[in-house]
């Protein structure tokens, strides 16, 4: 009778665990596709009492995880958030500078190097016929493209930097969700392993917060004895320990080309703090470092060659410009120089400056020489001493030269004149002439007044003969030298300085600004292939985990077979065993 009950009881044990052995494989099954799932495997031990077999148990539901390959897995989905972030935002990049072709072969692209190319081109027809009103606008119209180009550019720059800022944000967000995450299953895990319960499944879940998270921001990580999943940033900030300790950033609501961040800095933009501790410079890699690095050198290294292309731009054209007039002459120059009645005038050379009528015909001038005047207040003396003239230095710290008789307008040729440290022509120095505005890539503009027609292009110039006769024509509106000057300026030899990632150079503006182009794109091409790489990398880790502790789904189904036959075999013991019984029970009621 006993040696029955031994018998059954065993039979009993192998068909309970059959059972959660069925359940465990088809779990593996369902969860197959699930992301971040781990093959569960019920471990089954034999029980002996007294040194004989009665039969077997379940010790728990484990699942084996290489911990060598998670680790590196978790480094390549910190490479991988970096560079893909990165590619993503140096395609959004290359795309603001335009294209230096175009699939319409009547067109020769919008990049800014073409844009410069065409304002060549305008200024080139312009010379065969200076005076004529409608090249002249066309002119203007070709360099207001370049400037708004620029505008436009600079902008969308600053536009991206934005976006990295916004995202740093909301990925902090998204790694404040994960450490919280991780903390919580740490208790959970505990709590489970206290009452004899299987963790497995909650450990897959804490391993796929760790990959979410070191996809966002590289962390160090352990396990300890007692099961708790602690989480450090690189340097050794606790992220995670007994608890989660979230980080802190604030993004701003606007960013320009002068925001900057700066470890301490109460201005700009702010670091990513724990515990009140900046740990900006402890993030190396994931997509939050990429950000990083995208808004406080990629992006900026992109503005500062395309403000070197507009303060030399700038400097080139105005410098042209300075030389000329328009006819008929402005009643009133107005300089775009800042400066005082007491700003010292460090200047030597001369400058003529004359009052003419509406047809450029003279009405009164006089050759100053620069030397002779100790401040910017002594020159603006001199020049009220010149018929017809009066020049004051406005409430905005600009010196203007205006006419006293209406119809009647002032023109300047710098003859000599070398003003400032740079020996700047007197015109080009105080901006009387200026043609472009503004001081670099974020703010360049064709002058405004010439933009909307209401002053002329400064193509023509003051007659520079030792005397003039008042009456004759002084302003030559038929000559091409200035128009010529203005080509030559962009196609000649320019010295750029060393900006971003490009070295010093020198060359013509489309040299330059197809330079600028073509170094955008090589690190765009340079992100993508850094991308494709890193994603090779993250996809060969993930399938080697996948591979060592992943659901096979063809041996999952040989060995739930091997089950169900395992589990039929049981019940046919216990069937077996209770027709014993019956059988035990009968021949005892028959004696």
């Amino acid at each position: 009778m006993s040696s029955l009950d031994i018998a059954r009881s065993i039979a009993f044990s192998g068909l309970s665990a059959t059972q959660v052995q069925i359940s465990v494989a088809s779990a593996n099954i369902s969860n197959a596709d699930t992301k971040g799932y781990t093959a569960k495997t019920a471990n089954q031990s034999s029980s002996v009492t007294s040194g004989v077999g009665t039969g077997v148990t379940i010790r728990g539901i484990s699942s084996a995880v290489d911990k060598l390959l998670l680790k590196s897995l978790v480094g390549a989905d910190s490479d991988l958030g970096a560079a893909d972030t990165t590619n993503s935002f140096l395609t959004e990049l290359q795309q603001l500078y335009g294209s230096t072709s175009s699939s319409d072969s009547s067109t020769t692209g919008t990049s800014l190097a073409n844009t410069i190319a065409a304002f060549e081109s305008a200024l080139s027809s312009l010379a065969s016929t200076p005076s004529s009103a409608s090249l002249q606008s066309n002119a203007v119209s070709a360099l207001a493209a370049v400037t708004t180009q620029l505008q436009q550019t600079s902008s969308g720059i600053q536009t991206l930097r934005s976006n990295a800022d916004q995202d740093i944000a909301s990925s902090v967000t998204d790694i404040n969700s994960d450490l919280q995450q991780i903390s919580d299953l740490n208790k959970q895990i505990k709590q489970q392993a206290a009452a004899g319960q299987s963790t497995a499944d909650l450990e897959d879940q804490r391993n796929s917060a760790l990959q979410d998270l070191a996809s966002m921001m590289n962390v160090s990580y352990f396990t300890t004895s007692t099961g708790d999943l602690q989480v450090y940033t690189g340097s050794g900030q606790a992220l995670v320990d007994s608890t989660a300790h979230p980080l802190s950033y604030t993004a701003l609501p606007s960013v320009t080309a002068s925001t900057t961040y700066s470890a301490g800095s109460l201005s700009g933009f702010s670091g990513i703090t724990v515990n009140g501790v900046d740990i900006t410079s402890q993030i190396s890699s994931g997509k939050v470092s990429a950000l990083i690095t995208l808004r406080d050198q990629t992006l900026p290294a992109a503005q500062s060659q395309l403000d070197e292309l507009a303060q030399q731009l700038t400097a080139a054209v105005n410098a042209v410009s300075n030389q000329g007039t328009s006819v008929p002459p402005p009643s009133s120059l107005t300089g775009t120089g800042t400066v005082s009645s007491t700003t010292p005038l460090s200047a030597t050379g001369t400058v003529r400056i004359a009052v003419a009528d509406k047809s450029g015909n003279l009405v009164s001038y006089q050759d100053l020489d620069l030397s002779s005047y100790a401040t910017v207040g002594d020159l603006a003396t001199a020049i009220n001493g010149i018929s017809g003239l009066s020049a004051t230095v406005d409430a905005n710290g600009h010196l203007s030269i205006s006419t006293s008789t209406s119809g009647n307008g002032v023109a300047i040729n710098e003859l000599t004149s070398s003003v400032g440290s740079s020996g700047e022509g007197f015109s080009d120095y105080f901006g009387f002439n200026d043609l472009i505005t503004g001081t670099g890539a974020s703010d360049i503009a064709v002058r405004s007044d010439i933009l909307n027609g209401t002053a002329g292009l400064p193509t023509a110039t003051l007659d520079a003969s030792s005397t003039l006769t008042v009456g004759t024509s002084v302003l030559s509106p038929g000559s091409a030298t200035v128009v010529n000057a203005l080509s030559s300026a962009l196609t000649g030899a320019t010295n750029f300085g060393m900006a971003g990632s490009l070295g010093a150079t020198t060359g013509s503006f489309t040299d330059y600004a197809a330079a600028i182009v073509a170094n955008v794109a090589g690190k765009a091409t340079q992100a993508s292939a850094a991308y494709t790489a890193k994603q090779t990398a993250q996809s060969t880790y993930a399938n080697s985990l996948s591979s060592q502790s992943g659901v096979n789904i063809d041996e999952e189904s040989a060995n739930l077979s091997a089950l169900q036959n395992k589990y039929a075999a049981a019940s046919q013991i216990i069937t077996a065993i209770n027709a014993m019984f019956s059988a035990l029970m009968t021949a005892m009621s028959a004696s």
